[in-house]
């Protein structure tokens, strides 16, 4: 099967040893559904996606807008707006003391849960200017998390926040603690956000496409910062983007969303070298390459994203796949075809 589409991940092949595949489970999602129930129907905005984070490792999940991404995350913390609603499967956090706590069985809005949110589980927004209240210093912002969560004095969540600020790279800490968010540029209000996440050293990050809105060069120092934080804290990353390129280069393994359901869960190198499923082989080629003509353009997906109300029966893709067979395709089961290699598709293997 050739399925070179793209350039795999430059660490492809470098010298450097991967990540231990066997490190503990911190967060494991089995058979998650969240819908909402609206005056035209449901909308399944995730059904059925299950997965697991590891201590030390990043899963990066991706796919088109709309496809449950960030659904899905506010769903292992219960912060899903409304009228939206967790109707099934679990969530399992493995706390710092060993112990398994199973978040879907909380209040949303009850004591346990918030005591979780910002401290063994944080959560870094795509938008930092929505995610900092604009009438509230970053000091202000930060050293509340700190203190709400570990119970220190007003000068020692201070002390710990000029840490943090110093740790993820802003200049004079002190200073910008006393700045308001819109005093900050782009760069140094994301690194503000990612501060105020790592405040009380969580567990699990949940990173909700944090550069969707930053330039490359930006983005880029972010990443590093981002990678450089999970060597030196053993953090679990889950990482949501549409930019396979920003997967290539964070990801260990990554799950391939569309219409809430995912197609595709590989390691992030096997995913690029051989994807299975159609749909992520579009994806893959639909990105810009090295080696392409100055006005070649583009292959974008055919077809439209079917409409929530009513997603097609079977498989949700078939509508927009140039593979589709009647009769074939109809009840496409998720199922390994390599090691550690899950896709949804009936014609796994056979197609290129």
């Amino acid at each position: 099967m050739a399925t070179d589409l793209i350039d795999p991940p430059a660490r492809v092949g470098q010298a450097t040893a991967p990540r231990p595949l066997d490190t503990p489970v911190v967060l494991d999602v089995r058979d998650l559904k969240t819908h909402f129930t609206l005056t035209g129907g449901t909308v399944r905005a995730v059904d059925g996606v299950s997965y697991t984070l590891h201590r030390g490792r990043t899963l990066g999940i991706v796919g088109e807008s709309g496809c449950g991404k960030s659904v899905t995350a506010q769903s292992v913390l219960g912060i899903v707006p409304r009228p939206g609603k967790n109707v099934g499967g679990t969530v399992t956090l493995t706390r710092r003391d060993g112990t398994n706590l199973e978040l879907t069985s909380l209040d949303p809005r009850g004591r346990e849960i918030r005591a979780i949110r910002g401290n063994e589980i944080a959560y870094i927004f795509q938008e930092p200017m929505s995610a900092l209240s604009p009438i509230h210093t970053i000091g202000h912002q930060i050293t509340e998390v700190i203190r709400l969560h570990t119970g220190a004095s007003k000068d020692g969540a201070r002390v710990r926040a000029e840490a943090v600020m110093r740790q993820v790279g802003l200049p004079r800490p002190d200073a910008v603690l006393d700045r308001y968010p819109h005093q900050l540029s782009g760069g140094m209000r994301q690194r503000a956000v990612i501060g105020i996440a790592l405040a009380c050293n969580p567990s699990v990050l949940i990173a909700d496409e944090p550069t969707t809105a930053l330039d490359v060069t930006t983005e880029a120092v972010i990443l590093d910062l981002v990678r450089g934080l999970q060597e030196q804290n053993g953090m679990a990353i889950q990482f949501i983007t549409h930019n396979l390129g920003v997967i290539a280069e964070i990801a260990d393994e990554v799950v391939v969303m569309y219409m809430g359901r995912q197609v595709e869960r590989a390691p992030v190198t096997e995913l690029f070298r051989a994807p299975q499923h159609p749909y992520t082989q579009a994806l893959l080629r639909s990105m810009p390459r090295l080696g392409r003509r100055a006005h070649e353009r583009l292959e974008a997906i055919q077809g439209m994203v079917p409409d929530p109300f009513s997603v097609p029966p079977g498989c949700a893709f078939h509508t927009r796949c140039r593979h589709y067979v009647p009769g074939t395709c109809d009840t496409p089961e998720y199922r390994e075809v390599a090691p550690r290699h899950w896709v949804r598709c009936s014609r796994a293997g056979e197609v290129s």
